[in-house]
């Protein structure tokens, strides 16, 4: 028997403003609101509400926090100031990925990391596995955090009005850094400023029983501005236009970080700055000169693939899972992501292609539902911010 979805600590704020809500990795979530096109485009213009609870929060600590996950992780975390973020992976002996990551630096011997909702007890346990022999714990928090996120242009005067405390730390935080902030009402909350979305924007680590009076705050505090709540489909569309992977589509257990354009989250170390082991190194270090000789001849490349943006010049789109085909009608790879876009107008996608294909401006078929619509290869990301 299925058990019951779980419900973000928002779940009745949600019901309230009338959400369309869906099964999404096990919990209960708001697709949408308003409309897609309608969330989509306040993100782009002014700013969205985003309830991000379904993600994963692991803290660790401990006097080898640093140590241990500069093995545990394909990033150098002792090299993250504190008060800073980074993105990175979790990567299996083999250098198939787990997952990707943000990991905050709250102290010098504590670390936050969010890990995606559908990974969440994967990721776990396996940094309780790693972290056997280091003096640090590892500890789930995440039924105890509310993750509330405020993004598109906005973003940072509306945080700023929402502060009891800290409205100029707000407004001199660097992208991927973060603060202690005091929210109206006594409210104390991590506040970073990173996202999901291509917008600048805010991430808000709350208490679970503190988030709904934080997500009527940013409301109230971002009426002026335009804020609407924003659902999971217009947070889809939005990654999409900004050409980040979202883990079950651009990565897997089956891709390296090489094939995703991500080779640079893979820190192995310099001669002046040498780097020691860590989980998967061995993979990760044959994966990326198989992967450089194969650029240096994509011609006479085998099997390998690399992630590949896709614009269309028809207006059906090319959804996840559909075949890139070649002439003969034969499938030489697969779109990833795919819907169209509200900012472009046009059908995008991202999709696997073999290394031969992916020169920008080469010309592509997508099957789409038994039918061939042309794309054209293009760099990623297919939107950025200009400010």
């Amino acid at each position: 028997m299925n058990s019951a979805p779980l419900r973000s600590p928002l779940h009745d704020e949600h019901v309230a403003l009338g959400a369309t809500l869906v099964d999404f990795a096990g919990w209960e979530m708001p697709v949408r609101y308003s409309g897609d096109i309608a969330e989509h485009t306040a993100v782009r213009t002014a700013a969205g509400l985003f309830d991000l609870s379904h993600m994963g929060e692991l803290s660790v600590r401990g006097a080898e926090a640093e140590a241990f996950l500069d093995d545990a992780l394909v990033g150098r975390m002792s090299a993250v100031a504190l008060g800073g973020a980074k993105y990175t992976m979790l990567c299996a002996a083999d250098g198939g990925v787990i997952d990707d990551l943000i990991v905050y630096r709250r102290d010098w011997d504590h670390y936050v990391i969010v890990a995606n909702a559908a990974n969440r007890d994967a990721v776990a346990a396996e940094l309780a596995e790693r972290v056997e022999g280091f003096d640090a714990d590892v500890e789930d928090i995440s039924d105890d955090i509310a993750l509330i996120a405020v993004q598109g242009p906005a973003a940072e005067a509306i945080v700023q009005r929402m502060t009891e405390r800290g409205a100029d730390d707000v407004e001199a935080m660097k992208y991927y850094a973060s603060a202690p902030i005091l929210l109206a009402g006594g409210i104390h909350a991590f506040v970073a400023r990173t996202g999901y979305t291509g917008e600048d924007g805010f991430e808000l680590f709350v208490g679970a029983d503190e988030a709904a009076a934080v997500w009527q705050l940013a409301l109230a505090e971002g009426a002026a501005d335009g804020i609407v709540p924003c659902g999971l489909s217009s947070r889809d569309t939005l990654r999409l236009e900004a050409g980040m992977p979202l883990y079950g589509h651009e990565l897997t257990r089956e891709t390296t970080p090489f094939e995703a354009g991500l080779g640079r989250v893979v820190v192995f170390g310099t001669e002046k700055n040498p780097r020691g082991d860590f989980v998967g190194r061995a993979a990760l270090e044959s994966a990326r000169d198989a992967w450089n000789a194969a650029l240096a001849d994509p011609a006479a490349a085998g099997g390998e693939k690399t992630l590949v943006g896709l614009v269309g010049d028809g207006r059906r789109a090319a959804r996840a899972g559909y075949s890139i085909v070649d002439e003969s009608g034969a499938s030489v790879g697969t779109v990833t992501s795919g819907a169209p876009s509200p900012t472009l107008g046009k059908p995008i996608a991202m999709a696997y292609v073999p290394l031969a294909l992916a020169s920008e401006g080469t010309a592509v078929h997508v099957d789409v539902r038994g039918r061939r619509e042309s794309m054209t290869v293009t760099a990623l990301p297919f939107y950025k911010r200009t400010a």
